[in-house]
């Protein structure tokens, strides 16, 4: 057999191997068909503790370009502002995707405050004790002209709620290992405040009586499964 030739055989041998290999490790089975399906706006409530809906609030409204990324992306959205009895507020946003695979990333705060507008500084890693588990949590502080948002926010890949960066990737490799697209959400909670220091324990507070209202399979929607 001539060298050209057996070189030739060689590659499209490889090449099918190859194909077969990225068959094998594409995962297949989604982690939303098995979950059902559930809706935020039935799930999350508009009254518990000491918090209820204020409809003359609303939270972050993105532009239209934004949005059409959004709506890709993500298969259900809610946003609410709370008030509590001391005039308090505290604005949730959630996006639930059926599918945090490599092309349905999560679209975070840092990417959607700064297409509006917004200087966002301040990005450290923290901690939230929701009294069930710590919960990891990134925080913010967004400044628009006048307005400034302290931020808290979270996001969950499958079971497991994750850091955002590469603890995220490392979760979704470890689903992708597996044969499971993984779904995942992003939980915004922010206040207009220009005291961050006092504004982070109010979220956390907000947090812990949203989850003690939610019953079991809510809460892991929200925060995932700790301990796993």
């Amino acid at each position: 057999m001539k060298k050209s030739m057996m070189v030739s055989v060689v590659l499209g041998v490889l090449m099918v191997c190859s194909a077969a290999v990225t068959r094998a490790l594409t995962p297949t089975a989604r982690m939303a068909d098995a979950a059902g399906r559930f809706s935020l706006e039935q799930m999350v409530p508009r009254t518990f503790g000491e918090w209820q809906v204020d409809t003359r609030v609303l939270p972050l409204q993105v532009d239209p370009a934004t949005q059409a990324k959004l709506d890709k992306i993500y298969n259900q959205t809610l946003g609410r502002t709370y008030v509590n009895r001391n005039g308090e507020r505290i604005m949730l946003s959630i996006a639930y995707g059926g599918d945090q695979g490599d092309n349905m990333g999560v679209h975070k705060p840092e990417v959607c405050y700064t297409a509006q507008g917004f200087t966002v500084r301040d990005g450290q890693k923290s901690s939230l004790d929701t009294g069930l588990g710590v919960l990891p949590v990134k925080r913010l502080f967004a400044v628009a002209g006048a307005r400034q948002e302290p931020i808290t926010y979270w996001i969950t890949v499958g079971r497991k709620a994750t850091m955002p960066g590469v603890d995220q990737r490392l979760q979704e490799l470890r689903y992708g290992l597996s044969g499971t697209v993984p779904d995942g959400m992003l939980v915004r909670v922010s206040s207009i405040s220009g005291e961050a220091g006092a504004a982070y324990p109010l979220h956390d507070q907000f947090v812990r009586s949203l989850l003690a209202a939610l019953d079991k399979p809510a809460r892991e929607r929200l925060v995932g499964v700790f301990g796993e």
